[in-house]
């Protein structure tokens, strides 16, 4: 491992230490049967050898809208995606300004789309608002609000029907320090929850988000501030949706101090104690390039911040401008298009803005959990974790390997002696790919006799990754 990499590890290790004392007890960190992703060293005790952990770049794919519409334009923006039920929603700004220019064409407003597959996105015809004297169109909402009007579906088992749909946008004072509530039925509908603002503690020039988070049976939400002078993020939280706790700063250990203009934060589906970030680096001093980036974290607060962009503009010369290649709010599963794959996660992007006509929306894909890994190479590396408590009896794995490489798992007691029949002699090489593969053993796959009792995995790994792992029960 690089002399880089080791620090990084170290630092990583540093700001989660608190965290993990709380979790362990007296005997480890008790991850029960929670599903759990290598995106920081919280469950990593030692690492030695060809292996380091591993940011995962996104798949370029389709565009899958042009913003070419009368009521759209060229800065469209601020989307959000979600899954509800069968149906795909996406909701953005339309806007649109004179090439290159800062004269609007028209006054911005809410669209909406939707899609059966993630990936093949219609406008319907709401018949809501009146724009250029028809109302045949998408749009959603015209009233205060539509700089950044933010939705989610409310998770929370106590929502009434009626608020079962909520959104977050800034308020339209002169200098944008306030931050509004809306409810809906059916996500089409839209009225303000109430007249005066919920939060205005911010700057809110940004996707502002929110969203039930179902681990602390609160809503969390995140913006935009300035702090010294550069663009950052603050959280709040709520019981009731109306009344918020006074914000806080994030805090990003190790990493540099860089403008943060969205943060696109949300409580990941599979683990939904880890909330994931892709908020975009702003480099006003690079002709107001954007990129996406990737962070993490197990309390909401403090979150392990890759420098490395995980979308960078690339190849595409659409992507080199003013607010392109911002990172969208919103991971989607999605039907993978190689034979026998399975579903991948999607992800959604700008390109164009300022630009032309009308902006651009392109899909990325990833595998499943597939943000961060173990990675090692050919001469092959080895992983033990900090002692843990588990619940379950079967221990599955989210890997890939080359056709030459192999991961093996050995399960070890508190003071790192493999338990017996659950030693790396007793486990065959595991190769291929897969989201969650049983890990076995010669005599099996069953764990379960040693549920509640602290140990250690020991993973060994040759030209392969580890994405995940978790203990659960069998069907």
């Amino acid at each position: 491992m690089s002399t880089a990499m080791k620090g990084r590890h170290k630092v990583i290790l540093s700001f989660l230490l608190l965290a993990a004392s709380t979790a362990m007890g007296g005997n480890g960190i008790d991850i029960g049967s929670r599903w759990e992703l290598f995106v920081d060293s919280y469950l990593i005790q030692d690492m030695q050898g060809d292996i380091a952990l591993h940011l995962h770049r996104p798949t370029p794919r389709e565009v899958v809208l042009v913003h070419d519409k009368p009521w759209e334009g060229n800065t469209c923006g601020y989307h959000t995606i979600f899954q509800d039920g069968d149906l795909f929603r996406m909701y953005y700004r339309g806007w649109g300004h004179e090439d290159k220019t800062e004269k609007q064409l028209h006054p911005a407003l809410v669209c909406y789309a939707e899609s059966r597959d993630g990936i093949r996105w219609t406008r319907p015809n709401l018949g809501l608002v009146e724009f250029n004297g028809s109302k045949e169109n998408n749009i959603v909402w015209a009233g205060t609000g539509t700089h950044n009007f933010v939705p989610f579906k409310d998770a929370n088992p106590a929502c009434p029907p009626e608020a079962r749909y909520k959104a977050v946008a800034r308020g339209e004072d002169e200098y944008h320090t306030s931050l509004l509530a809306f409810q809906s039925p059916d996500g089409i509908h839209w009225k303000l929850m109430q007249p005066t603002p919920i939060i205005t503690e911010g700057a809110f020039d940004s996707q502002n988000l929110a969203f039930w988070d179902s681990v602390t049976g609160r809503y969390r939400c995140y913006f935009r501030d300035f702090r010294d002078g550069v663009r950052d993020i603050k959280t709040a939280s709520s019981k009731d949706f109306i009344h918020w706790t006074k914000p806080v700063w994030l805090d990003y250990p190790g990493a540099p101090k860089q403008h943060l203009y969205t943060n696109q934060i949300q409580p990941y589906c599979r683990a939904p104690h880890l909330y994931l970030g892709f908020p975009t680096r702003y480099l006003p001093d690079r002709e107001s390039l954007t990129e996406g980036l990737f962070m993490s974290s197990r309390d909401g607060i403090v979150f392990h911040r890759w420098s490395e962009a995980i979308i960078p503009p690339g190849r595409n010369r659409d992507k080199w401008h003013n607010r392109s290649n911002y990172i969208w709010l919103g991971m989607v599963e999605t039907q993978s298009d190689l034979p026998g794959a399975g579903k991948e996660l999607s992800l959604y992007s700008n390109e164009r803005y300022y630009e032309g006509a009308g902006g651009k929306i392109r899909r990325y894909t990833c595998r499943i959990d597939g943000f961060v890994s173990l990675r090692a190479g050919f001469t092959g590396g080895r992983v033990i974790t900090k002692p843990l408590l588990f619940a379950g009896d079967v221990l599955r794995m989210n890997f890939s390997t080359s056709a030459a490489g192999s991961v093996q798992v050995e399960i070890q007691d508190i003071n790192g002696k493999a338990v017996p029949g659950f030693g790396l002699a007793d486990c065959p090489e595991m190769y291929g790919d897969a989201i969650e593969k049983e890990v076995a053993w010669k005599s099996g796959g069953d764990v379960g006799t040693l549920a509640g009792r602290p140990i250690r995995i020991h993973f060994i790994l040759r030209d392969a990754d580890v994405f995940a792992f978790g203990f659960g029960k069998r069907p």
